[in-house]
């Protein structure tokens, strides 16, 4: 090759953040054991599965099967050896006038997806097995889709979520973060909602609160100054335009035991727009005027990871 031709650049490869809505998923979060022999075993346990995602996913390949992994802040260092992201960090809690964002301990987090619930549950199986004694579960949560993708609240979700090129230019780390190239950031809360409570309230009185039609989706104007609905707290725009995030969020619960509840998993390729969306709803923007979905809606978690390339997580065991 010529001193003057330039070397080809080899495509990154993202973990599945695209994966498609599934009728199932798994939001696993573990703790990493403080202990030098608990980090290599992790190392290797994460370099190990897309392999067995792969020999799980092999019993069904419709069936449409994926884990995105996440690493958390305080064990980035310790598991992977690599440059840190220039974003992660543990979740900062907000604390609002009447509602908190709350943080929670998670150093991994294997987000399982698929349409069926028995292959989420043996891959969960397999890899706590690879896992083993290094990591303890600190939160494990089962999501399902729920008629035409909709809440418990009676609301479709995820509506706004990036498509096509739009998709991994809001959730891919690009260029301005070289060494984290081809990740992103994922940010979970677990909600749990009063029902009772929600529904108590008039059609009219919830559509104010989300900011669309319950029925067919339809956004509903943005309010021109007070009280903002859930839809335009959650909206971030600048001089740059609008940062969208991709969510991926399942409703959870039992109703024998009265528990309801959305899991909000979003992957963004900038922290900040995620923390400034949370901001303004535990805030208020103005200040004091908060995203009134928080009144029916209790966050029991608040944890953030990065999710990097599906190249560099093989390639921990190297």
């Amino acid at each position: 090759m010529s001193s003057s031709t330039p070397a080809r650049r080899v495509p990154i490869e993202p973990q599945s953040v695209d994966a498609p809505l599934t009728d199932s998923a798994i939001f696993l979060v573990l703790e990493v054991v403080d202990a030098p022999e608990a980090h290599a075993v992790v190392r290797s346990a994460l370099a190990s599965v897309s392999d067995v995602s792969k020999n799980v996913a092999f019993r069904d390949l419709r069936a449409s099967l994926s884990c995105t992994v996440g690493i958390g802040s305080d064990v980035w260092d310790a598991v992977t050896g690599l440059p840190r992201p220039a974003e992660l960090h543990p979740f900062q809690p907000i604390i609002g006038a009447h509602h908190t964002a709350v943080s929670t301990p998670g150093d991994i987090l294997l987000h399982i997806r698929s349409d069926r619930r028995d292959l989420c549950f043996e891959l969960e199986r397999q890899l706590l097995d690879v896992f083993g004694d290094a990591v303890r579960v600190v939160d494990e949560t089962v999501g399902f889709r729920y008629f035409d993708n909709r809440d418990l609240l009676g609301f479709v979700d995820g509506t706004a979520n990036p498509v096509g090129l739009a998709l991994p230019a809001a959730t891919v780390v690009g260029d301005e973060d070289p060494d984290a190239a081809g990740g992103a950031y994922v940010v979970i809360q677990k909600y749990v909602h009063p029902l009772d409570a929600w529904q108590e309230l008039t059609t009219e009185q919830q559509e104010a609160i989300i900011g669309r039609k319950k029925a067919d989706d339809v956004e509903l104007d943005d309010a021109v100054d007070g009280q903002k609905s859930h839809k335009t707290l959650s909206t971030i725009e600048d001089d740059e335009g609008e940062h969208d995030i991709l969510r991926d969020n399942m409703p959870f619960g039992s109703p024998g035991s009265g528990e309801f509840g959305t899991y909000f998993i979003g992957y963004a390729r900038r922290l900040w727009v995620v923390e400034k969306m949370l901001q303004r709803m535990f805030i208020g923007d103005p200040p004091g005027l908060h995203d009134r979905l928080l009144d029916f809606s209790t966050p029991l978690t608040g944890s953030v990871f990065f999710a990097p390339s599906a190249d560099l997580l093989d390639a921990l065991d190297d």
